[in-house]
């Protein structure tokens, strides 16, 4: 069986995350408390289900501190559990509510929306330790559904690289185990021609090509993530997420991610570029 837990902060996109595996195939169940996981699963077990996605998250209450004991016990009993957390920037959460008018889950009298998204990240800090977290800040919730299928079809019998490409004036991806910044390599936004391409294009790699600062700085990042690869693979991550950050996520950090997945190409990769992505 494979559960995919969803968790994370209200209004990152669980809702829309559930959705996206209900359309592939899940089983999807909202707002269930931690501690009836196993009597829940067994259940759907015995009509059929092998595919089940459940979001669990601070509406559960109490419940919740209960979610890593529950999934140590269903991995011991062979279940495939993963756990995907979402968050994102405060000022894109606040501005997610205002637009909405929703209340917060959390909220009181007394309490500002801003209030309660700090209070909800520190009864959630254990918990986004324990699987895969998503930064949704710059997401449409078209470009969600895309990588939470994506996420979801990779293998979990082996550690998963996932390259990001982002644009520091963006904020840095939440979901980032390393960060590198290469803003300090050259720049082909100061040339007019260059300006409205990205590192996909081909102008933009000979530009590249002909700099050795930049083969520099891919070979060291190569070096750092290549030698510690192995060691997240042996704690038993299932993904590593390596974020290559520029001024604007369109040039430099586009072209040293996608070089960086090429030197990858035997492992299982994924690459996304997140300020690209999140264009219309």
């Amino acid at each position: 069986m494979q559960l995919i837990l969803i968790s994370g902060l209200s209004g990152s996109g669980k809702s829309v995350t559930l959705r996206a595996l209900e359309d592939s195939g899940y089983y999807c169940v909202d707002n269930l408390p931690a501690t009836m996981l196993t009597e829940a699963l067994n259940l759907y077990a015995d009509f059929g289900y092998d595919h089940i996605a459940i979001s669990v998250d601070t509406r559960s209450g109490p419940s919740l501190g209960a979610l890593p004991d529950e999934m140590r016990k269903l991995r011991e009993k062979g279940a495939d559990v993963r756990l995907l957390f979402l968050e994102s920037q405060e000022d894109t959460l606040v501005k997610r509510f205002s637009e909405t008018r929703r209340r917060h889950p959390l909220s009181s009298p007394g309490l500002t929306v801003k209030e309660c998204i700090t209070l909800e990240r520190e009864l959630l800090a254990d918990i986004q330790e324990l699987g895969t977290r998503i930064d949704t800040s710059d997401m449409s919730a078209n470009t969600l559904r895309n990588w939470v299928k994506t996420l979801v079809e990779a293998d979990t019998g082996r550690l998963t690289l996932v390259i990001q490409s982002f644009g520091f004036k963006h904020g840095v991806p939440l979901d980032a185990d390393f960060v590198f910044d290469v803003r300090c390599l050259p720049n082909p936004y100061y040339d007019r021609e260059l300006r409205p391409l990205t590192g996909h294009d081909q102008p933009i790699i000979e530009f590249f090509l002909k700099c050795p600062d930049v083969a520099e700085m891919i070979d060291d990042i190569d070096s750092i993530v290549g030698k510690w690869l192995p060691r997240f693979n042996q704690e038993g991550r299932s993904y590593l997420t390596v974020a290559i950050g520029c001024t604007g996520g369109q040039h430099r950090s586009v072209y040293i991610a996608r070089t960086l997945a090429e030197r990858y190409a035997g492992k299982r990769v994924l690459v996304r570029h997140r300020q690209l992505d999140s264009l219309p």
